[in-house]
């Protein structure tokens, strides 16, 4: 009995040893696979793309050309852009511009600028557009934007791209593009009269007087204070349009009157020199106020008008001084020295030399400082005071000596040793014609060998 039932226990329990062995090697047979499929699956996510290949593959030009095909941004119209319009910079009306005309008509006309520019030249050496990934994305994004919001007929949102486009091509060797983007926003039948457009006729107006092309600035900056005024627009840094305006306009004529003051033509450069003083007195900007000012009264002081050239140096210290800009109420105090010297109030002219000497110490002005000395020393030279003369040139020696500006350095140098000869001269000059003994005796001693040293800066010559 003993042996049936160890017989019949060993029967039930061999077959759990079976089952459980089975099922543990199912299991590893499971595991085993599905390893093999995570394998396989990393494999072929480590895989590229074909897309992923053709970014490599292909040129940042064909990359983005494809992008644009795939969106649909291929339709052209008679608005495409002509490459020698654009190399030039001469404005060009835009009439609904597709991204993909658009843009291969600007790599069309960066490859005719290279083409023409001279060998060696800095066009020569810069990287083609067409190579420039980060630039060539930043129009497709942009220009594709604008694309579709003027198919909805959102034209401020047209212009917002384009002005966006305009400021983001700002390095020198791109304001091609940046003066082409900037037209493209304000030249759009509809939308060219919106906020957007307004700015970017001040910033064409910025750049066109960075080119020196004093006229375009001129045309631009009018458009925009014509636009701006009355609408209450601001600018991107949250400041009125109608002012900025207004303060590139000032600009712009204090540039103009430059021509007419070389060929001392001081009626126009007045008139324009004024046009720039009422842009500035309306910009709401004390600072350019008082340069207007102070370029005027300059203007007036070198056409001999010293009455009315004090009137406006008067009026830029009464702005400087409230400003507290001590470099320009320095300047003015010495603008102001000049014209009441002409006048022949020397007692004032030193006053006001002083006033300048103490603005430039008192504010760490050093080279203002060593104007004011030596302004000084050239008064007291003209009244015939070469000691008192001696003393500024020196002071304004040791100044310049600790600035270490050459040239202001070998001024105050030949002015010293102006200075102290014209002190020999008439110490010379009256032992000369004196009888005494010890007159005598220092025309003996001047004579001697080795006392040179008199005429050195620093020592004194008795």
């Amino acid at each position: 009995m003993n042996a049936a039932v160890t017989q019949r226990h060993a029967r039930a329990f061999l077959p759990d040893i079976t089952t459980n062995s089975n099922k543990e090697r199912n299991s590893t047979q499971h595991s085993r696979v599905q390893q093999e499929r995570d394998s396989l699956s990393q494999k072929s996510a480590q895989i590229p793309s074909k897309a992923e290949i053709s970014l490599f593959k292909n040129s940042p030009k064909q990359n983005i050309c494809v992008e644009l095909l795939q969106q649909g941004y291929h339709r052209t119209d008679t608005g495409s852009v002509h490459a020698q319009q654009l190399s030039s910079c001469e404005p060009t009306v835009f009439h609904s511009l597709r991204t993909f005309s658009e843009l291969f008509s600007l790599l069309r006309s960066d490859q005719d600028r290279r083409a023409a520019a001279e060998p060696g030249s800095d066009l020569g050496l810069q990287t083609p557009l067409e190579d420039q990934r980060d630039k060539l994305e930043t129009m497709r994004l942009h220009l594709s934007q604008a694309e579709q919001a003027e198919n909805t007929s959102s034209w401020t949102v047209v212009c917002e791209q384009r002005l966006f486009l305009g400021r983001y091509f700002s390095a020198p060797e791109d304001l091609w593009l940046s003066l082409h983007f900037y037209h493209s926003c304000t030249d759009l039948e509809r939308g060219g009269h919106s906020r957007p457009a307004t700015e970017a006729q001040a910033c064409m107006a910025e750049l066109y007087l960075q080119l020196d092309e004093l006229e375009q600035a001129k045309q631009q900056a009018e458009l925009c204070m014509q636009q701006a005024d009355g609408a209450g627009w601001l600018d991107s840094a949250g400041l009125p349009l109608r002012l900025w305006a207004r303060k590139i306009l000032w600009r712009i004529y204090s540039r103009l009157a430059d021509a007419p003051l070389e060929a001392a033509d001081h009626r126009e450069a007045l008139r324009l020199l004024h046009k720039g003083y009422s842009m500035a007195k309306e910009s709401d900007d004390k600072q350019i106020e008082g340069e207007a000012s102070y370029r005027l009264g300059l203007t007036y002081q070198s056409a001999g008008d010293h009455t009315t050239a004090k009137q406006f140096f008067n009026t830029c210290m009464q702005i400087c001084g409230t400003l507290q800009d001590a470099n320009g109420l320095g300047k003015a105090y010495k603008a102001m020295a000049k014209s009441i010297q002409s006048e022949g109030n020397i007692h004032d002219t030193l006053q006001c030399l002083e006033k300048f000497a103490d603005i430039s110490r008192s504010e760490g002005l050093q080279h203002n400082l060593v104007n004011a000395y030596l302004c000084l020393g050239s008064i007291y030279c003209t009244m015939r005071q070469y000691d008192r003369a001696r003393e500024y040139f020196l002071q304004g020696y040791d100044v310049a000596c600790n600035l270490g500006d050459v040239s202001l350095l070998q001024k105050a140098q030949v002015l010293v040793g102006s200075a102290r000869a014209r002190c020999l001269i008439g110490k010379y000059s009256a032992d000369v014609q004196s009888t005494s003994t010890d007159a005598l005796q220092r025309l003996l001693a001047w004579k001697e060998p080795g006392d040179s040293v008199l005429l050195q800066p620093g020592v004194n010559a008795s």
